[in-house]
């Protein structure tokens, strides 16, 4: 059932021919790059995986699996009722978050803070799921599949600084890149379900396009403790002990397409030429979370932007970077794990 890396044109194409559209633009030398970005990371994991199982080379820190309920608001504006939006509906839906660094680490280390979402008995995708990915921060500090490439080779090299300053040229470095990367890392973050999350890369909207976002619409938690090297999980868990949790859901629509670009998402799309507009609330009920069962469930689960209805297309180069490092990650890591690919449809 594990399915093969197959070139750029043919995985991407054959699932979603839409892609081929005027929103894109691909570079030549990008099938290339991604399969050297592959190459590297599957290198990676299983040379981590002799010292024991093998994990996720990005956001291997779990806080958490939470059950939760993803409700598409009814009445909605005429020009948000697409794809998974078109209908007043309730999906039942799993929520990880996570630290984005591939290192598992204390929590008071600054560092990306994820929210993967997958929505169940979505059946008009391929996966019969949707997958939203996001992180704390509304920019992504990498352009493109070229420099992915780069950020890669100074990630096994330990030396991030590589990437943002290669060499003594100052024409070649990334500042803009360096500054989105401290904002990230700057970030103080107590419990994963007070904070806003963005999904930094565009994503299909029918024929146009869209970000999308999630801000807590929860009351400010009480549970603020940074004593532990797992305080966000701890704080999360001491949360949804007492009471549920909640997020609005929000899309960006593109509206200039010059400002908005497609291709480089180290670009944020202004609010105010494009306001984020609520379609669907995130209930998350109070619960239990933290049992082993629940834990190795979460770290057998797989989120990929690609688990998606083609409505709700991935659009640019690090998405398309991602649709096969992803499904690259997912197999080997089950593959030397001895666990089945497969997407969960409950609870």
């Amino acid at each position: 059932m594990f399915s093969k890396v197959f070139p750029l044109s043919v995985a991407l194409f054959s699932t979603f021919p839409a892609l081929a559209s005027s929103l894109e633009e691909v570079p030549a030398n990008e099938g290339g790059a991604i399969q050297q970005i592959v190459r590297m990371i599957e290198e990676s994991v299983r040379t981590e995986a002799k010292n024991g199982a093998a994990h996720r080379d990005a956001h291997p820190k779990a806080h958490g699996c939470v059950r939760a309920k993803f409700s598409v608001l009814h009445k909605l504006p005429k020009e948000v009722r697409v794809g998974i939006f078109e209908e007043f509906r309730d999906y039942p839906a799993w929520i990880r978050y996570s630290n984005g660094s591939g290192k598992v680490q204390d929590d008071s280390v600054g560092d990306a803070r994820g929210m993967a979402i997958k929505l169940m008995g979505v059946e008009s995708s391929e996966s019969v799921t949707q997958d939203f990915v996001m992180i704390n921060h509304p920019v992504f500090f990498v352009c493109n599949a070229a420099d992915y490439v780069e950020f890669q080779k100074a990630l096994s090299e330990d030396n991030i600084f590589k990437f943002f300053f290669p060499g003594l040229n100052p024409f070649r470095f990334r500042l803009h890149e360096f500054g989105i990367a401290n904002a990230i890392k700057g970030k103080e973050v107590t419990n994963p379900l007070d904070i806003q999350y963005w999904s930094t890369t565009p994503y299909g909207f029918g024929d146009t396009a869209m970000k999308f976002s999630v801000r807590s619409c929860s009351a400010p938690s009480p549970f603020g403790e940074t004593s532990s090297p797992n305080f966000l999980r701890e704080n999360m868990w001491k949360q949804l002990d007492q009471g549920d949790a909640c997020f609005d859901f929000m899309v960006q629509l593109r509206k200039r397409p010059m400002e908005m670009p497609i291709e480089d998402p180290t670009v944020e799309w202004s609010e105010e030429d494009s306001p984020f507009i609520p379609v669907a609330r995130i209930t998350i009920p109070r619960q239990e979370f933290a049992s082993p069962k629940q834990e190795a469930f979460c770290e057998n689960l797989s989120f990929s932007p690609w688990h998606t209805i083609p409505e709700h297309r991935p659009l640019g180069g690090i998405n398309r970077v991602r649709k096969t490092v992803y499904d690259t990650v997912s197999r080997v890591r089950h593959e030397l794990n001895g666990e089945q690919r497969r997407e969960p449809t409950g609870f």
